[in-house]
């Protein structure tokens, strides 16, 4: 039996979830790092009469209190009559928006304009919104009574209908939403709702954040299996769980996948990586302080580890954690973190990692797991997936794959990293490498390794090496240049990185590689000099580095040289880098360099200078060969003193000014004849860029996103030859230069919420190479002709333009384009029939426009997968819509207007998703049972529906609202796990229930008498009955093994609950 620890009041959420929502491809982002941007996790939208001096404010401090980054509009941006950019960017970029919904709410416009974009953002990104109904009921929304309603009719005397249609329709979608009714928890003590309100959303934030795991992983399930068995859920004591085993065995994957698993009954969780390589560098007050962070939501300045201790022992006695602890290799490690289990709220899990099972031992973890090596057959199979791309090896290599897998002990990075470095090879080379693993001692993993490091040129090692050093986590894209400048030939040098494993690019394109392999990398940069870090070639520790610089002691073998910030506006003379002569890379952010620098740092390419300061003080400072210039963050204005001396490099290639929040105009840049990267990035007091940008005729990226008053950019852009990439979203910005016949190079063009952009020039056309045109909520009101031209787009984004009338048949011309959005634009009444010619077109989004009618063409869509016409106008579908084979999900909720489905909908065979919420449909055709792949099918809240036939067989989610008094047979749906019914008015009895039942919620249904016979549902873990006001029995509780969440609302004729103390489970009524 599963149980869940009670952590305080109980979450009355209202409510059911909302119908599913559209994808955004190219959606930008206004987030900058945290503290120092303007990245806010919460937004709060309220009336300020109603709430500001009371319920707000205890809100708006209690999510402050808990280290949560909240935004609440005071009105200080609200200026005119439109949302303007920096409160847009505010919600936008907030993880969570709260809207606040009170008596005199709707009676704002400009509270009406932050929910309907609360709900875009919800609609477009996923962002969660939980709602507060404040002395309100959600169906005052629905109904538009009372004041809400008088509210509304006020806004349709003064304001355009479609704009009052949109509020009206943002006050329904919300109040379908889970959230609050503040006189619905603990008798309306505002007090408890803050608190649930501050749990809830520091739980979501967490459930943002899990954990990363490799694809496809071989021989993970038993493991999980035997370690939860350790683990015990149910327990009610202080669980710690030590994972051990040698390096390269898969200890941190193991955890990682325990992690999320568990991770959805805590709301305080703690991920603390790669603890022997933080330790090391940044010492062991710094892991505290990251584990106080995020269980408190709150920064602490801890000083000295005894201090540490003491904020943990006395402020986590409280909280039910869950906490991982990855490579620990000191028992000091866990005694300055988690003790002896007794710090924390009972119930609480630690896992940890570790190599050396001494540590666990003297420690007194009670629970040890030790993970052993892949059997034969799990090492072939992982061995051949990276050896053959498969799951077993070709014919003719069957023995020489066993006889290399023998070698390997099982140890899944071995595997993988060999495996990958035989791909393609001759018969021959598998013989020698055979051969040397024989010669390996067993479990020396780093021997194994060293196979395939000394199998590459020397160009490729230093690329390794500089990434174990100092680039890991860092985008593949600007070192490139870096190593293109040593010749290095990095292109080919990292694809061969990543086809033998050695190296992974992530989806962000960021360089990560497996800690092991770091260390192989830094092992051997040791093994230069054991005794002398000077004579070593790279110096990544904080320590080593300042000893060396500050001693005076650098020398030529030095090629890397990184000092953290630790040495905080420490000041560096140039006499201290005399010695340097062979250094490409330096990092010192925040610090000053001082004195004369005349013939210094001759090699250097790379210069990180994060807040570098306002005041340049380094005479003769010439790198003539840097190529990449970091200066984000920095206090620099157009008066800098250091532009003189960055002009003289000549050979730059990435210019990185992000973040300067004083700068205001740029400098001449025209001596910047190599600039590839230029980015502008949340400069938001840039104002003007100078017009000498146009002579950088090698400019591949521009980035001058979030530049909030950035109105213009000089005609120049518009005729770069080479530029690949313009983003330009969240900018003030009302024409885009483009020049005909030029711009032939660019591939991304994103213009994503510039509000002022009315319309596109006919020279887009001219964008032959274009993949991305995001130009999604801006002012324009048609689309170019000229844009049939683009012959390679892919994506075109044009959701959320409230002006946008007019689709040009041209846009059948498009045959690569696979995205279209079009939601969020009320003025659009229709697509052309040529839209039949996008034979490429995968996705098509029209949710919430004022097309009534699609084309029969659109059957000549093969390869769509996503139709969606949500809250569009849309009558009736087409017949021809049953020959989108390839259809998986199709999305009508909302559409009012539409009457029926076509019998044809049974033809569309890989259908997987049928959503139909609050449609006008009156039933569903009989071939509707046809459909074979329907795994989730929702009818909610549909007035006219009368009955359901019988169901599609594979069903595992179902979710219906119906005016009939019974419902259709539901026990020979076997796949079945979750049954929502809703506002179902005389729906007296269930029918018998299919027995994989999971989830069962009950909702409004106003005449059910009983739910009886709930005894072989044994599989039912989470059951909500709510405003069932007839409602006086529900009998088998007893028999409910696996019920941990029971919650029971407004069913006030239920005599009694027999059973829930042997359910054990979370209870509310």
């Amino acid at each position: 039996m599963k149980r869940r620890e009670p952590t305080g009041p109980e979450d009355p959420m209202y409510g059911a979830s909302s119908s599913s929502t559209s994808p955004h491809v190219g959606d930008s982002d206004c987030r900058a790092k945290k503290p120092k941007g303007n990245d806010h996790e919460v937004f709060l939208s309220f009336r300020g009469e109603d709430t500001r001096k009371g319920f707000t404010d205890h809100l708006y401090n209690s999510l402050a209190s808990a280290g949560i980054y909240v935004f609440r509009d005071d009105n200080e941006l609200r200026v005119g009559e439109k949302i303007g950019p920096e409160l847009l960017c505010s919600i936008t970029q907030s993880k969570i928006s709260i809207p606040i919904i009170s008596e005199n709410y709707a009676s704002s416009r400009w509270c009406l304009r932050e929910l309907a974009q609360m709900l875009k953002c919800k609609r477009s990104s996923g962002q969660i919104v939980l709602p507060i109904f404040y002395k309100v009921k959600p169906c005052q929304l629905r109904r538009l009574t009372g004041s809400l309603g008088d509210a509304i009719n006020a806004h349709i005397e003064n304001l355009d209908e479609t704009v009052v249609k949109e509020w009206e329709e943002a006050l329904e979608e919300v109040s379908s939403l889970k959230g609050w009714v503040s006189d619905n928890v603990d008798n309306g003590h505002e007090g408890t709702l803050v608190k649930i309100v501050v749990r809830k959303v520091a739980s979501e934030l967490k459930r943002l954040f899990r954990l990363i795991v490799p694809n496809q992983l071989v021989g993970i399930d038993d493991r999980v299996e035997e370690v939860m068995s350790l683990i015990d859920p149910k327990s009610n004591d202080t669980r710690i769980v030590g994972i051990y085993g040698m390096g390269g065995i898969g200890k941190t994957t193991l955890a990682k996948v325990l992690y999320n698993k568990l991770s959805g009954d805590f709301e305080c969780l703690s991920f603390v990586a790669n603890i022997r390589e933080i330790s090391w560098r940044k010492g062991i007050e710094s892991l505290q302080k990251q584990l106080i962070y995020d269980i408190l939501r709150s920064p602490h300045d801890v000083s000295t580890v005894d201090e540490g201790i003491g904020v943990i022992k006395c402020r986590f006695t409280s909280k039910k954690v869950l906490i991982l602890l990855d490579d620990v290799d000191d028992k000091t490690h866990l005694n300055a973190l988690v003790g002896d289990g007794s710090w924390f709220k009972a119930g609480s899990i630690v896992i940890i990692t570790t190599r050396n099972k001494s540590i666990l031992d003297e420690a007194g973890v009670g629970y040890m797991y030790q993970l052993n090596e892949l059997s034969l057959k799990q090492s072939l199979i992982l061995f051949s997936r990276h050896a053959f791309r498969k799951d077993s090896p070709e014919i003719d290599y069957q023995v020489n794959s066993r006889d290399v897998v023998s070698t390997t002990g099982g140890l899944p990075l071995a595997l993988e990293v060999i495996g990958s470095f035989l791909c393609g090879k001759t018969k021959k080379v598998w013989k020698d490498t055979s051969n040397k693993l024989k010669k390996v001692p067993e479990k020396k993993v780093q021997e194994t390794l060293r196979i395939s490091y000394e199998a590459l040129d020397l160009e490729v090692q230093q690329i390794f090496l500089d990434i174990a050093c100092v680039f890991i986590g860092s985008s593949k894209q600007n070192p490139t240049y870096m190593w293109d400048s040593c010749d290095f030939f990095p292109e080919s040098g990292i694809e061969v990185l990543c086809v033998m494993s050695l190296i992974k690019i992530d989806k962000d394109g960021k360089l990560m590689m497996h800690d092991q392999l770091r260390d192989f990398g830094r092992e051997i940069v040791r093994l230069e000099n054991q005794k002398e870090p000077q004579g070593r070639s790279r110096l990544w520790i904080h320590e080593e580095a300042i000893d060396v610089l500050e001693s005076n002691k650098g020398t030529s073998k030095i090629e890397a040289l990184r000092l953290d910030k630790c040495g905080y506006r420490r000041s560096y003379t140039g006499e201290l880098f005399r010695e340097l002569t062979s250094l490409r890379f330096l990092q010192v952010n925040a610090a000053n360099l001082v004195g004369d620098f005349l013939n210094l740092l001759p090699q250097l390419r790379w210069l990180q200078w994060e807040e570098c300061p306002s005041d340049f003080a380094a005479a003769n400072f010439h790198p003539k060969k840097l190529v990449v210039l970091d200066l984000s963050w920095s206090g620099i204005s157009e008066d800098w003193g250091g532009w003189g001396p960055v002009k003289m490099a000549t050979e730059l290639k990435v210019l990185n000014l992000s973040n300067c929040r004083s700068l205001r105009r740029t400098p001449d840049l025209s001596t910047f004849k190599s600039l590839e990267i230029l980015s502008f990035e949340g400069c938001w007091h840039l104002e003007e860029i100078h017009p000498s940008i146009g002579d950088i005729k090698t400019l591949v990226s521009l980035n001058v996103r979030c530049c909030k008053r950035l109105k213009e950019l000089p005609a120049g852009v518009g005729r770069m030859e080479k530029l690949r990439e313009l983003l330009l979203d969240h900018t003030d910005i009302q024409e885009i230069p483009i020049s005909r016949g030029c711009l032939t190079k660019l591939e991304t063009l994103s213009a994503s919420s510039c509000r002022r952009l009315a319309q596109l020039l006919e020279s887009v056309g001219s964008l032959v190479s274009l993949t991305l045109l995001d130009v999604s909520g801006t002012r324009i009101e048609e689309l170019p002709k000229s844009i049939g031209s683009m012959k390679e787009l892919r994506t075109l984004d044009a959701s959320n333009c409230a002006s946008l009338a007019h689709i040009p048949s041209s846009i059948g011309h498009l045959s690569s384009l696979q995205c279209l959005l079009l939601w969020g634009c009320p003025s659009l009444r229709e697509i052309p029939d040529s839209i039949g010619n996008l034979t490429s077109l995968a996705e098509l989004h029209l949710a919430r426009t004022a097309i009534a009618e699609l084309p029969e063409s659109i059957g000549n869509l093969q390869k769509l997968r996503i139709l969606d016409i949500c809250r569009s106008r849309v009558t009736e579908l087409p017949g021809a819509i049953g020959m989108l084979a390839e259809l998986q999900e199709l999305r009508a909720s909302g559409c009012k207007n539409l009457k029926g489905l076509p019998s044809e909908i049974g033809e569309l065979v890989s259908l997987n998703k049928l959503s139909l919420d609050k449609s006008g449909i009156t039933g569903l055709p009989e071939s509707i049972s046809k459909l074979s792949c329907v795994q989730n099918l929702s009818v909610r809240y549909c007035q006219k529906l009368r009955e359901i036939s019988e169901l599609p067989s594979g069903i595992t989610a179902l979710r219906i609202t119906c005016l009939s008094t019974s419902l259709p047979h539901l026990s020979q749906l076997t796949l079945l796990k979750k049954l929502t019914l809703c506002d179902c008015p005389w729906l007296e009895y269930l029918p018998k229930l299919p027995v994989g039942l999971s989830m069962l919620s009950i909702a409004r249904c106003g005449k059910l008498k009983a739910v009886t016979d709930l005894s072989n549902l044994k599989h039912l873990s989470e059951l909500y009955l709510e405003e069932c006001y007839e409602l006086t029995e529900v009998t088998g509780l007893e028999s409910l093994q696996s019920l941990y969440n029971l919650r029971v609302r407004e069913c006030p004729n239920i005599s009694g609950l027999d059973g829930v103390e042997s359910c054990d489970s979370a209870c509310s009524t």
